[in-house]
């Protein structure tokens, strides 16, 4: 059993997305910019949201959060070089998993290079972004097959790719158990879906920068894994980042005949997310070597992507250059 300390119990103002439950504890009340953000955990499941929302999710991704988090309506040339060399180890994650050339869907394609990554190796790469400038940028740079808008309102047929990624984007839908059943009816028969949502258990990050407002919803694997379950997905493996702050999830499309739970309750999961955000303080954090070396690799990338952007005339360029390696291998 966790030690934890006694927590403030509430009911929360909507039901929990997993287990449909209202009793919750507060698990914080500020986020990391210091302003106020009530953020609660299911008792019966674990999982953990902002109670209530910060702000209206739809108005938020379409308008402001591009500027709000990268203070620009389209992406800059050292943005396209970070999602580059972050869409290489994304790729590198899922490559053997990808046979042949297939049909493939990316829910939030943001400034479209990882889409444009598909795309240049062969796949038929088809995306969907709600920001309207990013968007527009990604189509107009990369030829990217995207609608704009949110996969909740997504016009695709049904049943109709081998494959669908959906990185960093669960955490911010206002409801993830329907996105992820609005995928699941989007998948072939036994497709794969790839989810990668940030670690609610992870201590690489301050303690203060656990919780923000642009993470509506935060997961540990059982909670994901739960999730996918309720929405007929079979859990095929998955992956944790090497500082364990992100999950990777894996899910295969199950069978039509499949059983599912009625009871998404998670035995003792709550109890050992609280032990992990309550034993995750200042002074442990900052007597490790992780703040250190974050800092020291930030400052080496900030360096580095100032000396290799000015080589390039041209963002395409860039990424081409980028990705030459994995298009010849």
């Amino acid at each position: 059993m966790y030690k934890i300390q006694t927590l403030q119990n509430e009911t929360s103002s909507m039901p929990c997305n997993l287990c449909s439950d209202s009793d919750v504890s507060v698990l914080a009340t500020r986020s990391r910019s210091g302003a106020l953000l009530r953020t609660v955990i299911c008792k019966q499941c674990g999982l953990v949201w902002s109670d209530p929302f910060p702000h209206d999710p739809r108005h938020f991704y379409e308008e402001d959060y591009r500027v709000d988090y990268k203070n620009t309506y389209t992406p800059k040339p050292k943005h396209i070089l970070r999602a580059g060399t972050v869409a290489l180890t994304r790729y590198s994650k899922i490559k053997h998993l990808l046979v042949d050339q297939q049909t493939i869907l990316d829910v939030g394609t943001g400034g479209g290079e990882f889409a444009y990554l598909l795309k240049s190796l062969g796949h038929d790469l088809h995306g969907i972004e709600p920001n309207k400038g990013y968007a527009e940028y990604s189509v107009a740079e990369y030829g990217l097959n995207l609608q704009i808008g949110f996969i909740q309102d997504g016009q695709f047929n049904n049943e109709s790719f081998d494959a669908i990624t959906i990185w960093h984007v669960l955490e911010h839908t206002e409801d993830p158990c329907f996105v992820l059943s609005k995928l699941h009816s989007l998948l072939k028969p036994q497709g794969l879906l790839v989810v990668e949502v940030p670690n609610i258990e992870a201590i690489c990050q301050a303690p203060k920068s656990t919780f923000h407002e642009a993470h509506l919803f935060n997961f540990n694997l059982d909670t994901l894994r739960n999730m996918g379950d309720k929405a007929g997905l079979v859990d095929d493996g998955h992956l944790l980042s090497d500082d364990a702050g992100n999950v990777t999830m894996f899910f295969r499309k199950a069978a039509s005949d499949t059983i599912k739970s009625d009871d998404w309750a998670i035995a003792d999961n709550a109890d050992r997310i609280i032990a992990v955000v309550q034993g995750h303080t200042n002074l442990k954090h900052y007597l490790t070597t992780i703040p250190y070396l974050r800092f020291l690799r930030r400052m080496y990338r900030s360096a580095s992507e100032k000396i290799t952007v000015k080589n390039f005339d041209g963002n395409k360029n860039l990424l081409d250059q980028l990705y030459q390696d994995c298009r010849s291998n």
